[in-house]
Parts: structure tokens; sequence; C-alpha cells
């Protein structure tokens, strides 16, 4: 039971502090600004100008990893219950009033909050389990392919441009 309850506040915690958490659904995960707001976590997206929220639907599961914030390393992982909050519902007016502070570089802050009614979703994601078995494996993906390249032969003439030309002195 305790080990229950200090998962519990390890997650809130985290969730809390960290400016981004890492939410998978159904594909790979994606990095998503949030609040913690009466036990889960609030997102909003999947509206013009904000964040995509793939493959999280309501009544189904998600899981969320939570990111150190000194080093960036995963700290923890939970599941979660996913719910989409209804428009001006009471839970939603809640959500909103705690997103709306954190949204940062908004174009239409005095409408946002309709807006969002209009045209995102409000997701609760509800801690279900912590998950405490971590491989050592690394979670890096591999990068997508791509024609850009960013390393060419340096120019034959690349170091007199840095170091310039001594001057003879007389």
């Amino acid at each position: 039971m305790t080990e229950k309850l200090l998962g519990q506040a390890l997650v809130e915690e985290a969730t809390k502090k960290s400016g981004l958490i890492w939410v998978r659904g159904e594909g790979p995960a994606r990095a998503l600004w949030h609040v913690w707001h009466e036990g889960a976590a609030h997102l909003v997206g999947d509206g013009p100008g904000e964040q995509p929220l793939p493959q999280l639907v309501d009544g189904g599961t998600a899981e969320v990893t939570v990111r150190s914030k000194d080093k960036g390393g995963r700290l923890v992982a939970w599941t979660a219950a996913v719910s989409e909050l209804a428009p001006h519902s009471e839970a939603w007016e809640a959500a909103v009033a705690e997103l709306k502070g954190k949204r940062l570089n908004a174009p239409d802050a005095e409408q946002m909050t309709e807006r969002w009614a209009r045209e995102c979703r409000v997701l609760r994601l509800e801690p279900k389990d912590v998950i405490t078995d971590f491989s050592d494996a690394s979670l890096a993906e591999v990068p997508l392919a791509t024609p850009a390249t960013t390393r060419r032969p340096a120019p034959a003439s690349l170091p007199r441009l840095l170091l310039g030309r001594k001057k003879k002195r007389g």
C-alpha cells in the first residue's frame, strides 16, 4: 500500500513540475504541453494553431512518460485513462482556466477559450498504474529518411578564413 501511495505521489509531483510529457496512444510518443489539475494531466489540441493529439481517444488508454526537469532523462512512466471533456461542462471550465494560464504565444488570448470550445479537444489523462519496470534499452527512435544533409567536405579555404592570414612583420 505504501509503495502505491509513493508511486502516485511521484507521478503527481513529477508531472506537475515537467513542462512536457511524452504521450503514446496507438502510434509513436509525442511531446505535449499540459497542466496538472485535480489529479490528472490535462491537454488541449487538435485545433488550428494547437498541438496535435493523435491516437488519443475518449475511453482509451495512453502511456505517459515524464522526464526529469534537471537532467532530462526518464523519471517516471504511468498508464492513463483518457477522457474527453465536454465543452463548457464544469470539469471543462475548470481545466481550461488552468490551461489558459499556461498557453504561451496564443494569437487570440481573449477569444482562446471560445475557440477551444468550438475547434479543439480538451483531454484528461488520469493516472491508473505507475510503470516501474524500466528496461535499460534506449528509447531513441531511428530518424526518418530524408534527402537533407548536414555534412559536406570543408572548403579548402576554410582554415584561412577562420584563422586569418598571418601578417609578416618587418
